[in-house]
């Protein structure tokens, strides 16, 4: 065949099998943290391909940052807690969690540096370091200031912008999640003065959550999304070896770190996501109900948080 022939019929070809394919847009609220994993193994292992889509993968500075893109359109499916979905709801931005991820701060530490004295009692007038208002970490901070009884400046620095803050002394201590926890602890930089995993009792820490209207229009990219982002949850728990290294590249730590995520994070994420399922209501309102102690106001019926019209069925490698 004509070299010319050949590369238009291959182009062709390539056409035919890509004219299909959909794109779904993923906002992942920091790029060294777990859903960024998640979705970095969906996206190598070809998960979302298998399932006719296309991935493209956002990173955000913070969860509140996360929901603003949704919000603005610039995302499709995201990762946050629920509480925010309260708060959006009432003021008018329509989502619902289409799928349950974690039921635990796994990793999330309140750490001062190693040298400090403090205790969790001493940051009463302090500076605490978080991502963001409105961010996941933002409500630890605030919990820990409800159920401790003390009063502390939340001081937002951005995901990337918390180990700096709180080496360099700018804050008295930091809300930080894993693996930059784990790398901390092990570096002997800083220390962990309360552990949110222990601390706060389980409930529905974060789900994947779209806007109504893009669920009500493209129902079945939701459910692919979904089932190639569980697929990934699978992979990892069965390839230990692979994911530790995934996560030492992407984050840039060195394996041990890696492997101390893998252990504590990864292999406690929830590998059903089944809004239906009968446990999920009471984590939902358990959620609520730390929000609530940690200053929310005005939150929402529980029932209008999350929608039970998808089931995940794991997408195989």
């Amino acid at each position: 065949m004509n070299p010319s022939r050949l590369l238009l019929a291959i182009s062709a070809i390539w056409l035919v099998s890509t004219a299909h394919a959909e794109t779904i847009r993923l906002g992942l609220p920091t790029k060294t943290y777990w859903p960024t994993t998640v979705a970095e193994t969906a996206v190598r292992q070809k998960l979302f391909e298998k399932e006719g889509l296309t991935a493209e993968l956002i990173i955000y500075r913070s969860g509140a940052e996360t929901f603003e893109g949704m919000a603005a359109g610039a995302a499709d499916i995201i990762l946050d807690p629920p509480w925010l979905v309260s708060a959006g709801r009432k003021k008018g931005v329509m989502s619902k969690i289409v799928a349950n991820a974690s039921m635990g701060y796994f990793g999330w530490q309140l750490m001062v540096p190693s040298k400090s004295s403090l205790d969790v009692k001493a940051l009463n007038g302090r500076k605490v370091a978080i991502t963001a208002p409105g961010s996941g970490s933002d409500l630890l901070a605030l919990w820990t200031i409800q159920d401790r009884k003390i009063d502390f400046t939340r001081v937002p620095v951005g995901g990337g912008g918390l180990v700096a803050n709180l080496l360099a002394g700018h804050v008295d201590a930091a809300v930080v999640y894993s693996p930059l926890s784990f790398q901390l602890l092990k570096s002997g930089q800083a220390r962990t003065i309360l552990d949110y995993a222990a601390a706060v009792p389980p409930n529905l820490s974060t789900g994947w959550i779209v806007l109504d209207k893009f669920a009500q229009e493209n129902p079945q990219v939701v459910q692919k999304a979904l089932n190639a982002l569980y697929g990934a949850v699978a992979f990892m728990r069965s390839h230990r070896d692979a994911t530790v290294k995934l996560i030492a590249d992407l984050y840039e730590i060195p394996p041990d770190i890696a492997a101390l995520e893998y252990e504590n994070t990864i292999l406690k994420l929830e590998t059903d996501g089944d809004m239906a399922a009968p446990n999920v209501r009471d984590a939902v309102q358990l959620s609520m109900d730390f929000a609530k102690l940690g200053g929310l106001k005005g939150i929402l019926p529980t029932e209008e948080l999350y929608s039970t019209e998808y089931k995940p069925v794991p997408t195989r490698p």
